[in-house]
C-alpha cells in the first residue's frame, strides 16, 4: 500500500504528499491537464513546444537548470496527447529550491522573442530528425489521421506539420499558456523525504499566491465508430517492409481497459507469446512483431506492428496476423497462459513502485483519472480479468471493420 495525504490550495492546486524516509531525495512532480488533444487543428504541436519553453526561463529566473544543478538536483519533462508532466528530484534539504523554480514558471514564463525563437528551432529540428529523416519516423504522422477522422488524437504530439510551429505567434503562445498552465489545472505530487506539515508550509509560501485562471470546458469531438476497414500503402527508403494494424479500444477508465492490456500481452509479451511463436519462429513471416496498447485516457489504440522477412508478401503477412487474432477470439484462453501474463504485469507494477519518481508520476496520473488511490488497486484490477473478458474484447475490437492497416513498403 502506498500511503499519501491530499489537500487543495485556495487557488485550486491539488497537492498529494507521499512520505518515504528510506530515500534521501524528494521528488516534485507537476502534471498539467493539457496535451496535444487540447490544441487547435490549425495550430498543433503547441503542448510539446511548451514543454521546451518551460525550460527557457521564467519571469524571475532566467535559467532553470543551473540553480537546480547547483543544489544536486535534476529534472525533465514529457508531453503526450493527454498530459504534460514536469518533474525534478533533489536532495531533501534543498527541496525549497525546487518549489522556487516550479512556482516561478507556473506564475509566468519569460516569453521573450529570443526564447521563443530558440525553442521553435529546437522543436523544428526534432521534427525533421525524429519524424522526417529517420527510417519509419513518419509512421504515426500517417497512422493517426487514418485511425481518427474526428477526435484530436488524429495528430501526433510533435504536431501535424512543421509550419504550425514555424508560424506560431507570440500572442498565440501566451494565450495557450494562460489557458492551461495554471494552478487549478495542475496536480502536484511530493514524494520522498518530506513531511506533510513541511509540504503544506512550502506550498502555501510558493504556490498559493499564484492566481487561478478561468478554465474552459474541454469539449472534445467524439470519434464515430469505425464501420469499415481502412488501408494506406506508402513506399519509403527503409531496409524492410513493415506492417501496422491499429484497432480502436476502450478508454483508460473503462472496465475492459485492463483486459485489452492483457490481450496485447498474450499476443506479444515475450518470445513464448502467440504472435512471436507463430509468425516469427514457426512461419518465419516476420523478423519481429509486437502488440501493445497506447494507454490513452480517451478511447485509444490497440496496435500490432511487425517487420517482414525478406521475400514475404505483405498481404500474406497481414492474413497470417488475422488468422492469429481469430484464434484468440474463438478459442478459450487457458488459465495458465493468462496467469503468466498477469504475473509479468504484477512484477512490472511492483518494481515501478520502488522509485519515488515513478510513485510521484503515478499518483498524479491516477488523481487525474479520478482518484490517486487507484495506484493501490491497479494490480487487483489486472488480477480480476477473466479469460472470458479477454475473449470478449478480442471479439469486439480485433475485427476487420475496426482496423486501420498501414503497409509501409521499402522502395524497390
Amino acid at each position: 500500500m502506498i500511503q499519501f495525504e491530499k489537500f487543495t490550495l485556495n487557488n485550486g492546486l491539488k497537492v498529494i504528499v507521499h512520505t518515504d524516509k528510506s530515500s534521501p531525495l524528494t521528488c516534485l512532480n507537476i502534471l498539467y491537464n493539457v496535451g496535444a488533444k487540447d490544441e487547435s487543428p490549425n495550430q498543433t504541436g503547441f503542448a510539446h513546444l511548451f514543454e521546451h519553453l518551460m525550460f527557457g526561463g521564467s519571469v524571475n529566473i532566467p535559467n532553470f537548470d543551473t540553480p537546480l544543478q547547483q543544489v544536486g538536483g535534476e529534472n525533465n519533462a514529457f508531453t503526450n496527447n493527454d498530459i504534460t508532466n514536469y518533474y525534478l528530484t533533489v536532495p531533501s534539504e534543498n527541496i525549497e529550491t525546487g518549489f522556487w523554480l516550479e512556482s516561478d514558471r507556473m506564475l509566468s514564463l519569460a516569453f521573450t522573442p529570443q526564447s521563443l525563437e530558440v525553442q521553435r528551432s529546437v522543436v523544428i529540428e526534432e521534427f525533421k530528425q525524429r519524424y522526417l529523416n529517420q527510417p519509419y519516423g513518419d509512421v504515426w504522422l500517417l497512422l493517426r489521421p487514418l485511425v481518427y477522422t474526428t477526435h484530436p488524437y488524429q495528430w501526433a504530439t510533435i504536431g501535424k506539420e512543421i509550419s504550425h510551429i514555424a508560424d506560431a505567434k507570440m500572442e498565440d503562445v501566451k494565450d495557450f499558456f494562460k489557458r492551461f498552465y495554471c494552478p487549478n489545472n495542475a496536480i502536484m505530487v511530493l514524494a520522498g523525504h518530506i513531511e506533510l506539515d513541511q509540504a503544506k508550509e512550502l506550498c502555501k509560501k510558493w504556490f498559493e499566491p499564484i492566481p487561478a485562471q478561468e478554465l474552459v470546458d474541454r469539449n472534445l469531438p467524439k470519434e464515430p465508430k469505425q464501420t469499415e476497414a481502412r488501408e494506406l500503402t506508402v513506399e519509403r527508403d527503409v531496409p524492410a517492409n513493415a506492417l501496422y494494424k491499429v484497432y480502436h479500444m476502450p478508454a483508460r477508465t473503462d472496465k475492459f481497459y485492463h483486459a485489452c492490456d492483457l490481450l496485447s500481452d498474450i499476443l506479444s509479451n515475450g518470445k513464448s507469446a502467440r504472435l512471436y511463436n507463430s509468425l516469427v519462429k514457426e512461419q518465419k513471416l516476420f523478423t519481429e512483431i509486437n502488440a501493445y496498447i497506447m494507454g490513452d485516457i480517451e478511447p485509444g489504440m490497440f496496435v500490432i506492428q511487425g517487420k517482414l522477412s525478406d521475400g514475404v508478401d505483405v498481404k500474406d503477412a497481414n492474413k497470417a496476423i488475422e488468422n492469429e487474432l481469430e484464434k484468440v477470439a474463438n478459442e478459450k484462453i487457458e488459465e495458465k497462459e493468462l496467469q503468466k501474463v498477469k504475473n509479468k504485469v504484477e512484477s512490472t507494477l511492483t518494481f515501478s513502485e520502488m522509485s519515488i519518481l515513478n510513485k510521484a508520476m503515478n499518483l498524479a496520473y491516477y488523481e487525474l483519472l479520478g482518484n490517486a488511490d487507484l495506484i493501490n488497486s491497479e494490480i487487483n484490477r489486472y488480477a480480476e480479468v477473466s479469460s472470458a473478458d479477454i475473449q470478449k474484447m478480442a471479439n469486439e475490437i480485433l475485427v476487420k471493420n475496426n482496423c486501420s492497416t498501414l503497409y509501409y513498403l521499402a522502395k524497390k
